[in-house]
């Protein structure tokens, strides 16, 4: 029984975090997700005295009225949270985090001095570029970035998505769909071996740091035959 409350607690907590962070941005989300939740109940309640079965429809109106306060609540939430992170440095990734499984993010795969980030994602699309900050500069890295992919992974399709709300760009509450909905042309194992081979392309690429090197370290040496 302690267990339970436990639990209870925790998830009631959650909620209540949840609603007191919305209400910093969404002052307004109590009253529409009660007046939502009460207006179904309502509706239900007066069709069920107008048929002449109010308990029961009272009853299905009680719970109807829950789950539509709890869509309401959980839409201004989610908008509520996109708000907070909206012209923030790493925003885009943020929002990719939210992609469901079979989809790899690698964060700031290529970043310039004036915080222009690009982000790549992997899944059943092939490899998605995914660009935030000043769109000329953005697409000048996502062009480099997607010309090094196609000399390691010529046959693996590759998009560019620019993430923001300049003109052509994906807003960050539409770009986790955004990616999602992009055609998918890999299989699930052809996934898995583009990840593997972009993660030994990654180890290949690390940084040698500047400066002699400790004693008995040997600098590494490049691939084999190159």
């Amino acid at each position: 029984m302690a267990r339970k409350w436990s639990i209870g607690s925790g998830r009631l907590g959650q909620i209540k975090t949840a609603y007191t962070s919305t209400r910093e941005t969404d002052p307004r989300v109590g009253l529409l997700t009660a007046g939502s939740g009460l207006g179904v109940f309502v509706v239900a309640l007066g069709v069920g005295f107008a048929v002449g079965q109010p308990v029961y429809l009272g009853i299905l109106g009680f719970f109807l009225g829950a789950l539509a306060a709890s869509f309401v609540f959980g839409r201004r939430a989610e908008r509520a949270a996109y708000a907070r992170i909206e012209g923030q440095p790493g925003a885009a990734a943020a929002a990719l985090q939210t992609l469901r499984k079979g989809w790899t993010l690698t964060p700031a795969v290529a970043v310039d001095r004036q915080q222009n980030v690009v982000h790549r994602v992997v899944g059943r699309a092939g490899i998605v570029l995914v660009g935030e900050g000043q769109t000329s500069r953005v697409a000048a890295l996502m062009t480099t970035e997607r010309r090094r992919m196609a000399r390691f992974l010529p046959d693996v399709p590759t998009h560019e998505v620019l993430a923001g709300n300049a003109e052509g760009a994906v807003t960050l509450r539409r770009l986790p769909g955004h990616v999602t909905r992009l055609p998918r042309a890999l299989t699930p194992a052809q996934v898995s071996e583009v990840n593997r081979k972009l993660k030994a392309l990654g180890a290949m690429n690390l940084p040698i740091p500047k400066g002699p090197l400790p004693r008995g370290m040997r600098a590494p040496r490049g691939p084999a035959g190159r």
